[in-house]
């Protein structure tokens, strides 16, 4: 026990010491207490790119927007990087997507889980629609109209892809050519950067006939040399690309978001930059009737354009 004491003595000794005399007790009322909170940090929106590029074009084509997005409505924005079109879908319709900025196509289809559209995009061209570009090797002297595509192998970029599938059947669809009529019909592989890959492969020879959307082959000119592709045939317009909120999303942040968007002017240096960077030139309001041709392109076609449906 003595043993004990002493060694209890030479722990509180360097407490005792550090007590002066000079210094006042402070009493502590254990009876008045308060529960710590934690304070949340306000839900990221979440925002993304239809995946027809690859993900570092995607971030990079949207990144100052984003940051003006940011600054302009006072929301934190987090650019989510789904690897297909299915699953851009799919993640509109769990909520884990916010702002979808898509194809005419995919957002007929995520409108029917709820989503809707707010604003559209002014394409590069200056138009609010686009197209579809069927193409071939420059070299392929056996492709000269979209007859000569019968038996012939075609790749497209996905199978809700609007400019790089669905306009382009509807083109041949008109010209009285049916997918059964091509030697192979296949869909660019693995998770994003679809657009470029229908390119290598009809500029590598593996397909003879492609289907992009007008303005993709541009994302190549570095890479390869784009002489020696020949655009075959071009789709009618159709409405250009879309942002919808999902089903659910506050429809005063909507507002905010789409506030923002409208007051990006193209003539404004800064505003050019931005809206160049992310391959468009301005951006206005849309509602769901804009795509009403799409979805009688897609009814003509025997597409399935609810959630979940293939072809």
């Amino acid at each position: 026990m003595r043993r004990r004491d002493f060694l209890l003595a030479g722990l509180m000794l360097p407490l005792l010491c550090a007590c002066g005399r000079d210094e006042d007790a402070v009493r502590v009322d254990l009876s008045r207490r308060e529960e710590p909170t934690m304070r949340q940090q306000p839900r990221a929106v979440t925002y993304a790119y239809l995946p027809q590029y690859a993900h570092t074009v995607s971030y990079e084509r949207h990144r100052l927007l984003l940051d003006y997005l940011s600054r302009a409505t006072g929301l934190t924005f987090r650019q989510v990087f789904p690897d297909t079109f299915e699953e851009h879908v799919r993640m509109v319709e769990r909520s884990e997507i916010d702002i979808s900025f898509s194809n005419p196509f995919a957002y007929i289809r995520m409108a029917a889980s709820g989503a809707r559209a707010f604003a559209r995009i002014i394409e590069p061209s200056g138009k609010p629609d686009f197209k579809s570009q069927i193409i071939c090797r420059h070299d392929n002297k056996e492709l000269r109209t979209l007859a000569d595509c019968r038996g012939k192998r075609w790749m497209a970029v996905d199978q809700s892809s609007a400019g790089g599938y669905i306009y382009a059947l509807g083109e041949f669809y008109d010209n009285g050519i049916r997918r059964s009529d091509f030697a192979e019909l296949t869909f660019a592989p693995g998770p994003g950067g679809k657009q470029e890959k229908v390119v290598l492969a009809v500029f590598a020879g593996i397909c003879d006939v492609g289907s992009v959307r007008d303005g993709a082959m541009d994302i190549l000119r570095d890479r390869i040399d784009l002489g020696q592709i020949r655009v075959l045939a071009e789709s009618k317009a159709y409405p250009g690309w879309v942002y919808s909120a999902r089903q659910g999303f506050p429809p005063e942040t909507t507002a905010r978001i789409a506030q923002a968007f409208f007051s990006l002017d193209f003539k404004r240096p800064d505003d050019a930059v931005i809206l160049t960077t992310a391959g468009m030139r301005g951006i206005i309001p849309a509602v769901d009737a804009d795509y009403a041709s799409v979805r009688r392109l897609a009814e003509k076609l025997g597409l399935d354009a609810t959630v979940g449906g293939d072809e």
